[in-house]
């Protein structure tokens, strides 16, 4: 469907777009300030490069897509604040699961839970968002670009100047932190809703 010269007014696209690209850069970020920053820069460079946007896809797909730009170039530039707490297995966070040699100790619960009606839950959402807002800020950086910007593990690794081993960590204990908040905070009270 061709925009109307009412779609490319940027004049309207804070009110029809805002919300959800506020959203989207919040469950990145994590931070309401910076979210609502990445929200007006994309706007800017939006009403700065209209001209090319040629109605391949929607205005809204167009500009979350310049939004997950500008997402990552601003953990690029924020990789410098992260600590490094985070890159040795030091304190071990699996050891409820598992042995020191990544062997079950003892297996999770299953989820009998439709994954599919939980995406669609506007509550999951929140919950996943809190779930995200309690991990550490580079396990957390890591979780989105993979598994929400399906960015490619050497490129997460180049960005955040990390060994694969390291990424392989992060990942691991960001899985376990949200598997165990998502399992208290929404398998516990939703298990009925979702069934099979």
């Amino acid at each position: 469907m061709k925009p109307t010269p009412e779609d490319l007014d940027p004049e309207n696209w804070l009110d029809a777009h805002g919300d959800i690209l506020y959203r989207y850069a919040l469950s990145r970020v994590r931070n309401h300030a910076t979210a609502e920053d990445l929200v007006q820069d994309t706007l800017l460079a939006g009403v700065k490069s209209v001209d090319r946007f040629t109605g391949a896809s929607t205005l809204r797909t167009w500009l979350v897509s310049i939004l997950k730009h500008k997402i990552i170039d601003y953990m690029r530039k924020s990789k410098r604040e992260f600590s490094t707490d985070d890159e040795t297995m030091g304190d071990w966070a699996g050891e409820e699961y598992f042995d020191r040699k990544g062997r079950w100790k003892k297996r999770p619960p299953e989820w009998i839970s439709n994954p599919g009606k939980a995406y669609e839950r506007e509550e999951f959402w929140g919950v996943l968002q809190g779930c995200l807002g309690k991990l550490k800020e580079k396990q957390h950086t890591a979780f989105v670009l993979r598994e929400l910007e399906g960015m490619d593990s050497t490129a997460i690794c180049d960005q955040l100047e990390i060994s694969p081993s390291n990424l392989y960590i992060l990942m691991f204990r960001a899985r376990l932190a949200l598997r165990k908040c998502l399992e208290s905070n929404w398998l516990d009270k939703n298990e009925t809703d979702l069934s099979f």
